[in-house]
């Protein structure tokens, strides 16, 4: 299973954080979020990072030509779209980057609302349902996921722990892809525990080795 690790913002973090076998790293443009990347994050720095490990930048109902000049700025190789963003504005970032599109599963939620998306988007992201458009570090009740029917592959983020893993395994949910994990793995806001990350990356193989 995949692993992206959400919300850096400081060059020495990302520095450390870039040395584990990742697949994704999230960078928050949501001016909102106190993982915020601001200017103190060099976009040279960013472009940089090893091609092995796939930049996704997160935004909440931004504008599309602001997305644009992040995309470029920032050398994105995936954004993930938290708002109310339409299935036209996944589809018109489709030609620039691969598009994940965020979900706050609920017990109410219907999954019939998304099958709209499912020819503009590359993935799902399914969420804890919070005011702050994620980073809550609560789970929300995984067994309706069984009620995804789609064929899109998603991420499963919110409160993700290790203590979760074998849970999280024994949905057997095929089109769940990946672990998108942030607020229970920092020290404060925007500052990862790379030893926290890195154990949960020795749990997370010894699983999948199984």
């Amino acid at each position: 299973m995949n692993l992206k690790v959400c919300g850096l913002k400081h060059q020495y973090n990302i520095e450390e954080l870039i040395q584990l076998p990742i697949d994704y790293m999230g960078l928050i443009f949501y001016n909102k979020s106190p993982r915020f990347v601001d200017s103190n994050l060099s976009t040279d720095f960013v472009k940089k990072i090893p091609k092995s490990i796939k930049k996704v930048g997160v935004f909440v109902n931004e504008e599309y030509t602001s997305m644009l000049k992040r995309i470029s700025d920032y050398d994105l190789d995936l954004v993930q779209l938290h708002g109310e963003e339409s299935p036209e504005m996944c589809a018109e970032l489709k030609p620039y980057v691969k598009v994940i599109k965020a979900f706050s599963i609920n017990d109410d939620f219907d999954f019939s609302l998304i099958e709209k998306y499912q020819s503009c988007v590359d993935y799902f992201l399914f969420d804890t349902p919070t005011t702050n458009y994620g980073g809550s570090g609560k789970i929300f009740n995984w067994q309706l996921l069984k009620n995804y029917k789609g064929t899109t592959p998603f991420f499963l983020s919110g409160g993700i722990n290790e203590d979760y893993i074998g849970k999280i395994k024994q949905l057997n949910i095929p089109q769940l892809i990946s672990l998108d994990i942030n607020s229970k793995f920092e020290i404060k806001p925007g500052v990862k525990n790379i030893d926290q990350i890195k154990q949960f990356i020795l749990k997370l193989n010894s699983y999948d080795n199984e």
